[in-house]
This record gives C-alpha cells, sequence and structure tokens, in this order.
C-alpha cells in the first residue's frame, strides 16, 4: 500500500464559526488564537442570530449585542479545546472589560492564565482625542488549569548576555546560588532540605560526602539564619560537575558557599518565562503585519495580526499542536502555523474558520477580485501553501 500522505498543515472552512464549531470532534484543539470582530465604539454590526437589540441605552445595547455575538462561539470553543489547551483572544479596550467577565463565565476564573498587553502601535493612533493609544491586550484562559501543557516561557526570550561565563570548552554559563533565597522555605517549611554538603574552594568540587580538603556546609541566609538548598542529596550526587564551591563576600565578610553552573545550552533546551507585555520590536505591528499580508496577496485587510504575535503563543506549546482560529480573518494564525513547522520541523495543524461575509463595495479586497472576507482567507492560505509549504485544504459549510 502506499504510505499515507501527511495531513496538510492548514484546513480552512468557509462558513459561519457556530455551523462549524460542533461539527468537529470535542477536545480534539490544543490551542486556540482568535482575532474577532472588534466593537470600535461605533454600531456595532456583525450578521448574527443572536443580536440583541432592545437595550435603550445605545453603549449598553453595543455591548451586550457584542457579548451575544462572543457567548455561543466562546462557548463551542471551550467544547473543541483538549483538557490540556488553552484560549488566546486579542481584544481592544473597547471590550476588554466585557470579554474578561465573558471569559470567566465560560471558561471560568480560576482558569485565568494571563492579560497581556500588546504593543501594536508604536507611534500610537494619532487621530481623535485623548490619548494615543498604542496597544491592545490578548486574554489566555486555561480549558483545566491543573492539566494545561502551556508554558508561560519561551526559547526565543533568553538573552545570551545573562550567561556572560565560558567553561573550557566555551559552553556559556552563569553562577546561581544553590541556597534557595526565597525565606518562605527554610528548615522549617522544607526540612529534609536543610543538610550539609562538603566543598573545597581551593578546587570547587562539591558532595554530599566528606573528602580530603572538604569542610562542611549548611545553607545560609545573607543576614546568617539557616536556609535550606534548592537541591536534594540524590540531585547532587547526579550532577555534581554542576557545581561550584567558591569564596565569596557576604554583609559579614567573606564566606564559602556552594553555586550553581547555570548553562544557556542545556538538554530540552532553555526557556525563560515570558512577560505580559509584548513589544512591537518583539513581535511585530500593524503596520508589519499589513506589510506580511501585501506581500502575498495585497493590502486586502485593515487591521491584520502579525505573525510574530501567533508565533509566540505557539512557542507556549509543543509542536505538534492541533491549532484552531474560529475568527480567521486574513489567515495571519495559519500563516504563522506554516512558518513555525518550517522553521522547527513542527507538525502543527491549523484549522481556520472564516464566514463568506461580503467585502465592502470600492475596498482594496473587492477590487482585487475578493468578494468575501474567505476569500481573503483563502488567497492568502494558498499563498503560503505555495512559498511555505504544508497544503491547504478547503471545505465549504453547508450550513
Amino acid at each position: 500500500m502506499p504510505p499515507t500522505a501527511a495531513p496538510a498543515w492548514n484546513t480552512l472552512h468557509v462558513g459561519d464559526n457556530l455551523d462549524v464549531l460542533p461539527r468537529l470532534a470535542p477536545g480534539s484543539v490544543d490551542i486556540v488564537y482568535t482575532d474577532p470582530p472588534y466593537n470600535t465604539g461605533n454600531d456595532f454590526a456583525y450578521a448574527d442570530r443572536f443580536r440583541d437589540g432592545s437595550h435603550a441605552d445605545p453603549y449598553a445595547g453595543r455591548h451586550a449585542a457584542w457579548t451575544a455575538m462572543m457567548r455561543p462561539r466562546l462557548e463551542a470553543v471551550r467544547e473543541v479545546l483538549a483538557p490540556h489547551g488553552a484560549v488566546f483572544v486579542s481584544i481592544d479596550d473597547n471590550e476588554a472589560a466585557h470579554l474578561r467577565l465573558l471569559m470567566d463565565e465560560v471558561f471560568g476564573e480560576a482558569n485565568f492564565l494571563a492579560q497581556i498587553v500588546v504593543n501594536l502601535n508604536p507611534k500610537g493612533r494619532q487621530l481623535g482625542r485623548g490619548f494615543a493609544t498604542s496597544h491592545e491586550y490578548v486574554l489566555a484562559y486555561a480549558r483545566h488549569l491543573p492539566a494545561c501543557v502551556v508554558e508561560g516561557s519561551s526559547t526565543e526570550s533568553v538573552d545570551e548576555a545573562d550567561f556572560p561565563l565560558s567553561a573550557p570548552d566555551g559552553r556559556r554559563f552563569r553562577y546561581l546560588p544553590l541556597r534557595n533565597t526565597n525565606k518562605k522555605f527554610n528548615p522549617v517549611t522544607a526540612p529534609t532540605l536543610h543538610f550539609a554538603l562538603h566543598g573545597d574552594p581551593a578546587t570547587g568540587r562539591v558532595a554530599t560526602t566528606e573528602f580530603p580538603g572538604s569542610q562542611a556546609l549548611t545553607p545560609v541566609f545573607g543576614d546568617g539564619r539557616p536556609a535550606v538548598w534548592r537541591w536534594s542529596r540524590p540531585r547532587v550526587d547526579e550532577r555534581p560537575d554542576d557545581l561550584e564551591c567558591r569564596v565569596i563576600r557576604g554583609r559579614t565578610g567573606e564566606r564559602v558557599d556552594i553555586f550553581q553552573r547555570d548553562w544557556l545550552l542545556r538538554e530540552g533546551g532553555r526557556r525563560k518565562k515570558l512577560r505580559t507585555i509584548w513589544l512591537a520590536e518583539e513581535i511585530g505591528s500593524t503596520d508589519s503585519a499589513v506589510a506580511e499580508l501585501k506581500a502575498l496577496v495585497g493590502h486586502v485587510f485593515e487591521s491584520p495580526k502579525p505573525t510574530g504575535l501567533v508565533r509566540r503563543i505557539l512557542s507556549t506549546v509543543p509542536n505538534d499542536a492541533v491549532v484552531l482560529d474560529p475568527f480567521a480573518g486574513s489567515g495571519t494564525t495559519g500563516h504563522a502555523v506554516a512558518l513555525a513547522n518550517a522553521a522547527d520541523g513542527g507538525t502543527r495543524r491549523c484549522i481556520s474558520i472564516n464566514s463568506a461575509e461580503p467585502t465592502r463595495e470600492g475596498s482594496n479586497a473587492r477590487l482585487a477580485g475578493l468578494p468575501t472576507v474567505a476569500d481573503i482567507t483563502r488567497a492568502r492560505l494558498t499563498a503560503v501553501a505555495e512559498q511555505v509549504g504544508g497544503g491547504l485544504d478547503v471545505h465549504a459549510s453547508p450550513g
């Protein structure tokens, strides 16, 4: 029998996400990123069966219409997310507070991961009154926090300058105290980690047992109070070459202490916790996102997200993740998945959903021969498949 072809990196479903999402297998998606239609402060318009125009207060009516549109879609997203999965949603100030409350309701407040500030417009919006807004948000929630595989860290955020020392073989490292510097951990709260190690500052050698030239050392805080080690005895025995006994100058003068050599490159790859402010120079901006799209299919979408934003989110999960974008827009998520696979050999797959909502008369998209928003998504993902690889499957919703 001929070998089975690998599934396409990108799949596009054309149709209303409320029709498509229930046809996806429950628990079949690892991570969701989406950029839903924003409520810009004008009359919120979205072709939707859930819209409620009964509110006398126009502001309350717009917020209610937006949340009524989003609630069933977030509930449907929750159903297709695996227990270890998570959802990331872009939003601006107009609905950030309402989305936070809605996601607390749908996903549970206990499953909140982060509210990330994304600096997509470094120059700030110069039109209109008030401040020059230069940010949006990404709200992140786990499906079930205890099982969530999302790491709030990434290899890309590691700075080599943080590792200023070099071993004889050229490997870069830094020294970290082996004692736990957090005073919550002490001989009372962690008694098994308070024990004597033996070290020789002349040679640097460290061991759990006495040896010629060694001295017994117990962990202490800088003020002399008893502390605990970060490593257990068995771990010290497993990795003695990663420890070094050194003379240092403390508050009370010189003393001998034990340090860990923390290597820049280590088994499994080094990761660093991601901050909750993501700068344009790190992940791209609205301008760079427009340029990315223009290079593929032209300037046919007003406010796409940069692929760098999505790739940073992808970096927090394994490289074989099934990714979903229920409001696919210009196709940024599928593009980012293809770029990530091409870069690291991953096997991520992206399911994009977009409706066949008409593009505006006279718009760049309509003039480019793209009569619906889904046609923009299809055009971009087709170009991605041709230039980056991975293929594209397209399905039209019967709904």
